[in-house]
């Protein structure tokens, strides 16, 4: 934005030039007050003369107000800066802890969204997450949750290609949102107010004409008393009928209009993406509307806001005696209902609107700041990963592996020793299809799939107050897979450690039995398991495949590679681990 400096280095420094700077122009705007003060006593007692410095006295505080609040502005932007700055500190180290986790989406029964750490502690929420508003956090929260939709996805990538190089746009609109954006009101009933129309007539709109005009002579002629200073009294009682007529419009407008903190953030945001070429066909469409023509729509906020600023004002001690002696709320009133009549339709959409901009700018920047650099590849059946690994693990520890499932499997049997990889690599691939299904590069070099939905079942918990139990809870997600699947619908889907809670015979015969059933549909997907007999099925049934993760145990220790491998787990640690936990085995 002109005039406003949005470069996040050397902080510190700024931020102490512009402190001086705001103590300055606020002992300069007293020392001027009070010298308006006497100019104006001047004025009264001695001179009419006085008025003119008066008036200059006036133009100089004016000018010294606005100076103040755009240094105070400035001060607000470059600690919002700092904030940002802190925070991309902890996305980039994976050290969540402190950031918004969205615990509130979290949603149990979702296809995937409570298995794959979308929410919560340490979650992709925190690391995405750069939006300031209510809806704007509930827009992000269903898009990440929303089924994948490629061609849709493939828009959303290449917009958050773009304004992912746009960095000092994205630090920009950021951090204005964090400078100024309080959500007094709801922007629902403001937004109702700017769609219906109000009415003046034409008693109101003479009165608007004669208020300035009948009180500055009547002020005149009582001041060189051609008049007596009576009349004073029957001009207030002919206006306060005037100003009757729009107490209640006046009021409900006041009340309607958001705060000024809030108008500020969607000028100050309007008046970056006025100025800010888009290429990609979302980004463009996206922005056209804030492209008015005759008028810019940072200046219709601007003038919202002024209006907004001057019937808050209205109950001020010095407002009122002008407001009786020149009728200023009929003109006031002439003016709002003008604006509102050729502006208010077109601004009522522009909230929503920019909130969808909260949701790209977070796209966006997640890609600046930690996006992985992936390749998307087509993929007419399955699934493809090269090099893939997991977003939420500090890229230093995270270990990469290929993977790939095509027309011709159904089924990935993955078996392993326990804390060998097996769950985190599912998430791995569940949480890369996410990202890209939001139009972001996957943690990969290369990653696609094909046109499916996803569907998990990892974390079943019991619940004591639905008296369910945790193998019940699962029954019930594959139940739900069950009837979808049947229904024709292409699922990819990641079961961990399937019916782990009945005992090793049923829990066989029910797993072949599912694989089976799977065997039949447009399903296919991923099953972790430590029943090492399933792996036999690669045997019998040509669509099922075997992979697992190895271990290799020590005398005091289990060394783990977390690398993917073909073929059965040849062995498994759980007598070791626990030994090396404190259990003697006789």
């Amino acid at each position: 934005m002109k005039g406003f400096d949005f470069e996040n280095s050397n902080l510190s420094e700024k931020l102490k030039a512009v402190k001086s700077k705001v103590g300055t122009y606020s002992l300069l705007r007293l020392v001027v007050f009070f010298g308006m003060g006497g100019l104006f006593v001047l004025a009264v007692a001695e001179s009419p003369v006085w008025l003119l410095f008066f008036a200059v006295s006036v133009a100089i505080f004016i000018s010294l107000i606005r100076k103040y609040n755009y240094q105070k502005d400035q001060e607000a932007i470059y600690l919002a800066l700092r904030t940002m700055n802190l925070a991309r500190e902890k996305r980039v180290g994976r050290n969540l802890k402190d950031l918004d986790a969205g615990g509130e989406f979290q949603e149990k029964t979702h296809p995937f969204s409570n298995d794959l750490d979308l929410f919560g502690d340490h979650s992709l929420f925190q690391l995405l997450n750069h939006t300031v508003s209510k809806k704007g956090k509930e827009i992000l929260a269903a898009k990440m949750k929303s089924e994948f939709d490629l061609d849709k996805a493939g828009a959303f990538r290449e917009a958050s290609n773009e304004l992912s190089l746009k960095s000092e746009f994205l630090q920009a609109m950021e951090s204005i949102g964090i400078a100024f954006y309080n959500e007094e009101k709801s922007t629902s009933s403001w937004i109702k107010w700017l769609e219906e129309s109000d009415k003046s007539n034409l008693l109101i709109t003479v009165g608007a004409l004669l208020g300035p005009i009948g009180g500055l002579t009547l002020s005149v002629l009582i001041y060189i008393g051609i008049v007596p200073g009576a009349l004073f009294g029957v001009w207030i009682l002919i206006g306060m009928a005037f100003l009757g007529m729009v107490f209640k419009p006046l009021k409900k407008a006041a009340d309607s209009i958001p705060s000024r903190h809030q108008l500020k953030t969607y000028r100050y945001w309007l008046a970056v993406l006025e100025m800010e070429p888009m290429q990609s066909t979302l980004l463009s469409e996206m922005q056209a509307p804030f492209l008015t023509k005759g008028i810019k729509a940072s200046t219709l906020f601007n003038q919202l806001d002024s209006l907004g600023l001057w019937m808050q004002n209205r109950i001020n001690i010095l407002y009122i005696p002008i407001n009786f002696i020149f009728w200023t709320d009929l003109f006031l009133f002439v003016r709002l209902v003008s604006w509102k009549k050729k502006y208010g339709h077109l601004v009522a959409h522009f909230p929503a609107q920019l909130v969808e901009w909260e949701v790209l700018i977070s796209l966006g920047a997640f890609e600046n700041e930690v996006g992985g650099s992936g390749k998307i590849v087509s993929i007419e059946k399955g699934i493809k990963a090269k090099s893939v690994s997991h977003p939420l693990l500090s890229p230093g520890i995270a270990v990469p592996n290929d993977f790939e499932i095509d027309g011709n499997q159904r089924v990935i049997l993955l078996t392993g020793a326990n804390m060998s990889g097996k769950t985190t690599f599912m998430r791995t691939l569940g949480i890369n299809c996410v990202l890209v299904n939001l139009g972001l590069r996957p943690f990969a070099e290369e990653f696609g799939f094909s046109d499916f939905q996803l569907y998990t079942s990892m974390r079943n918990a019991d619940n004591l107050g639905e008296s369910v139990s945790s193998f019940y809870a699962e029954l019930s997600r594959i139940k739900k897979l069950i009837d979808r699947i049947e229904k024709g619908e292409q699922i990819f889907f990641l079961l961990d450690e399937i019916l782990k809670g009945t005992n090793t015979e049923d829990r066989i015969a029910g797993s072949e039995a599912l694989i089976r059933q799977v065997n039949d549909t447009n399903a296919f997907g991923i099953i972790s398991t430590h029943d090492i007999e399933l792996a036999e099925l690669e045997e019998r049934m040509s669509t099922v495949w075997n992979y697992s993760f190895h271990s290799e145990i020590h005398d005091q220790n289990i060394d783990f590679d977390y690398k993917i491998k073909r073929g059965a787990c040849p062995s498994f640690n759980a007598h070791k681990l626990m030994e090396l936990m404190g259990i003697r085995f006789q």
